[in-house]
């Protein structure tokens, strides 16, 4: 059996307690002892970017807001599609995760915090999200393990009619809304319609073309018609 090496742990503001390991060249982070994130499977988190982006790598000046560090890789993919007078605002409520990234998983992804563009804002992301109406071309959000809450009972509010409210607020016109989940959820997407936006659903492997397990990405677009 491979030997699991823990690297760093810290306990979140509701008591979930996470934990860095690294097993061989694998790196995972457990919530409360189950694995929430692998360094060995992000393309779909990748895919929430390049299907955030698609319109917004066109525009001047974009400003992107992503709500969750994780381990990079959105925001690696986020950079690498944004012009280079974009901003891109990261919302993160673990200090570790931000230390963590600037460490040991820094190298994973390319050192995105070390990209000018970004601006770390160290807490809820409702609280960005409230920062100003019509702020953001795209708001990514992957602060959990989708619409069923999975690490944090506060993300909750996210995805129930306040949160949704409060996304389609924080963007300008014809800007966009993704959601990361690990599972389909007739209900939130329900819900996105519901909260007038454009609603868009879009299913990935967990690596892509390598596959791995499903999850889906719901794509919500603020239209003036929605």
């Amino acid at each position: 059996m491979r030997h699991l090496e823990v690297l760093g742990q810290t306990v979140t503001a509701d008591g979930t307690v996470l934990k860095l390991a690294r097993r061989d060249n694998e790196y995972i982070i457990f919530a409360n002892g189950k694995s929430l994130m692998s360094s060995r499977m992000h393309g779909s988190e990748e895919a929430l970017a390049t299907l955030a982006c698609r319109r917004v790598r066109t525009l001047e000046q974009p400003c992107v807001l992503i709500g969750g560090l994780g381990m990079g890789f959105t925001l690696r993919a986020t950079l690498d599609l944004l012009p280079p007078d974009a901003m891109v605002v990261v919302a993160e409520m673990v200090p570790a995760v931000v230390e963590w990234n600037r460490g040991p998983l820094g190298p994973l992804a390319g050192h995105p915090l070390k990209d000018k563009r970004v601006r770390i804002e160290m807490g809820d992301v409702a609280v960005t999200l409230r920062s100003g109406p019509g702020k953001f071309d795209a708001v990514l959000l992957d602060v959990d393990n989708g619409p069923t809450a999975f690490t944090a009972s506060d993300n909750a509010w996210l995805y129930d009619d306040r949160g949704i409210a409060a996304a389609r607020a924080a963007l300008k016109m014809d800007g966009v809304l993704a959601v990361w989940s690990a599972r389909d959820d007739q209900k939130f997407e329900k819900r996105l319609r519901y909260g007038r936006f454009a609603v868009q659903v879009e299913r990935v492997r967990g690596r892509l073309k390598k596959g791995g397990p499903h999850h889906t990405i719901f794509l919500g677009h603020k239209t003036p018609s929605s």
